[in-house]
């Protein structure tokens, strides 16, 4: 706190090894990071807002990190399939300005570049109900891929518990190049409703249009839809979130997807973390376009269990050592190429509190 200016800072680095099972798994050892500071103050009857959040990932390499059944974005000229792209150098550097309008009302606005719209739940890195599983969710794209956007402009209205917000923002994924940033028209737009009933409950469902989000698909164009309940509890020593949340996308060509999510993490003592996500997703780009099964749509699930443990100790960090570990459920198309798997991670983590 200053005589004007809040500040916070928050982030982490993870250095993990991570070991896909099966024919298509792979192994590698790598780190994800983030650094996020907001600083806000008061001016002209209302409140100033500066966001920025950096990730080192991108040393990582375009093709991310080994992920069985991932699929979204592209690297050297192909799609990334059962790999989990990195996230960009700069993944928000964004204003907002919010003015109250009566004691129960106030509108604000918000813009990126890059930036988050109004579009699904917040981003598995910022739910705690996910922020301890260092592996992103298969889920990514059909719920919060567009939490890094580049170019971004949300109008909203608050009043009581209830939030509506519009947002105008740049379709296209990031590319390949994880070090620049990107500009373009505001070709697409979404909305979204959000309702929070008590202090424990967040709930919300939003419509998005994505303009051409694909780089190897330039003419298709997404219509994407979410809803998600988020519930927050603490019980003595312990704090618990859990998270369902179903997304589904519309292409403008090829069939409709949908996938289902149901996170939950429960942290006891300040040290002891038991993380789990049960997932269930529709997905035709498991092949790449040559294979005759490109097209073909596949429903499986997905079961990540895991543990972290975080040192004892005072001040603003704290130092963990974790893993987790995956199984599958595969129709029987997809035993052929997949076999029967188990995957895991094994990491250590500093993190800024």
């Amino acid at each position: 706190m200053g005589s004007e200016w809040m500040t916070m800072i928050h982030g982490f680095v993870n250095l993990i090894y991570d070991h896909q099972g099966g024919p298509r798994g792979d192994d590698k050892t790598f780190s994800t990071s983030m650094l996020m500071v907001m600083a806000q103050r008061r001016a002209a009857g209302g409140t100033v807002g500066l966001r920025g959040m950096v990730s080192a990932d991108p040393l990582m390499g375009k093709r991310g990190y080994p992920l069985l059944l991932q699929t979204g974005e592209a690297a050297n000229g192909a799609p990334l399939i059962d790999r989990q792209h990195p996230h960009d150098l700069f993944m928000e550097l964004a204003t907002s300005y919010s003015r109250p309008l009566s004691e129960r009302s106030s509108v604000f606005v918000y813009a990126g570049l890059p930036g988050e719209p109004a579009l699904g739940p917040p981003a598995f890195m910022h739910r705690f109900s996910s922020e301890d599983n260092p592996e992103a969710p298969i889920s990514h794209h059909w719920l919060d891929s567009t939490h890094i956007t580049y170019g971004v402009v949300t109008l909203g209205y608050v009043y009581e518990r209830f939030k509506i917000e519009g947002s105008a923002f740049r379709g296209r994924e990031p590319n390949e190049n994880r070090y620049d940033i990107e500009t373009g028209k505001l070709d697409s737009a979404s909305v979204r409703l959000s309702y929070n009933p008590t202090h424990d409950w967040a709930l919300q469902v939003s419509r998005g249009r994505i303009k051409s989000p694909e780089e190897l698909h330039p003419d298709a164009d997404v219509d994407r839809t979410t809803a998600s309940a988020i519930y927050h509890r603490e019980f003595g020593s312990a704090d618990t979130q859990t998270t369902l949340a179903w997304g589904r996308n519309s292409p403008s060509h090829g069939a409709a997807t949908n996938t289902l999510l149901l996170e939950s993490a429960v942290r006891f003592s300040r040290s002891h973390t038991v993380f789990g996500r049960a997932e269930r997703a529709d997905k035709n780009e498991l092949f790449p376009e040559s294979d005759p099964r490109a097209d073909e749509k596949f429903r499986f699930g997905k079961l990540p269990l895991g543990y972290v443990y975080d040192m004892p100790r005072e001040g603003h960090w704290k130092l963990g050592v974790g893993g987790l570990a995956s199984r599958y459920r595969l129709p029987g198309e997809l035993s052929p190429v997949y076999a029967n798997p188990t995957s895991f991670m094994l990491f250590v983590r500093a993190k800024i509190i």
